[in-house]
């Protein structure tokens, strides 16, 4: 008898046991590792370089020849705003890399598609790419300058050739990720060939094109500031190397600091370009 009650106490614990795991909540893990935005995260981050950046100059650690402080880099931003070089240094660089952007891209894209969807273009074209794109675009800006001339249209060609690959290679492997189950889809149904490049392979492709424009963004704003640093009276790529040929670093570092916040603000308005046209994911 005890051995008999002993094992209906065990089988009664048990079942309590289980009873309370199956009541038991468990925690949802179906986020889909969803992102969240913590803007305050960002801000911190830059607050904390900026500390320790007057850290180490206001204790003498390295000198100020080397690198300023943030406070005179800051009234050297000052300074070069009241007296209005900064907008026309910035002004002639936004001029610059506005059309050799536009115009690489767009050329980019359209060449990216074809690669993506013909065979042929894709025989041709992608061995092209592979073999034109590891070579440094600045390096051919003399080349270029003798052809074009040193004015504008040389560095405008230069930056439209650093964004250019770039943006085929992420066209075309983004239309290559795209299901090919959809595109059949809208064949069965006779739907023209514009009407699906545009309806299903764009949309099923932006997210590629516009991780895309991230990197040549960055690739336009180095070419940008290296193709100025030649030939160029205004621009920030002028401006630092005068600045810097003059041993001016406050100002130097300003310039630097204004390529960087140029460089933030044009992948700031990719991402919002993202949230927007890719909601649907």
């Amino acid at each position: 008898m005890p051995i008999a009650s002993s094992s209906r106490m065990s089988d009664s614990a048990v079942a309590k046991s289980a009873a309370a795991a199956r009541e038991r909540k468990l925690a949802f893990r179906g986020g889909g590792f969803v992102i969240e935005q913590r803007t305050w995260m960002s801000v911190l981050a830059f607050v904390g370089l900026i500390a320790l950046w007057q850290l180490v100059t206001g204790t003498g650690l390295v000198s100020p020849i080397f690198l300023p402080s943030p406070a005179r880099v800051v009234r050297a931003l000052w300074d070069l705003a009241v007296t209005g070089d900064l907008w026309r240094h910035v002004s002639a660089s936004l001029v610059r890399i506005g059309y050799g952007w536009t115009i690489g891209t767009l050329f980019g894209v359209a060449f990216g598609l074809m690669i993506g969807l013909f065979t042929v273009s894709r025989a041709v074209g992608l061995p092209l790419v592979a073999a034109l794109f590891p070579i440094p675009k600045i390096a051919l800006l003399p080349l270029l300058i003798l052809w074009l001339g040193i004015g504008e249209g040389s560095k405008v060609a230069t930056i439209a050739l650093s964004v250019f690959f770039p943006s085929v290679i992420a066209t075309f492997s983004g239309v290559d990720s795209v299901p090919r189950n959809l595109i059949r889809m809208a064949q069965s149904f006779n739907v023209p060939l514009w009407r699906i490049v545009l309806q299903v392979l764009v949309p099923g492709a932006l997210a590629g094109m516009l991780a895309g424009f991230r990197i040549s963004i960055a690739a336009a704003l180095l070419v940008l500031v290296a193709a100025e640093m030649i030939g160029a009276q205004y621009g920030l790529g002028a401006f630092l190397i005068l600045t810097g040929n003059m041993m001016q670093t406050d100002r130097l570092m300003a310039g630097v600091v204004v390529v960087s916040v140029l460089g933030l603000t044009m992948s700031l308005i990719v991402g919002f370009l993202e949230r927007r046209l890719l909601r649907w994911r």
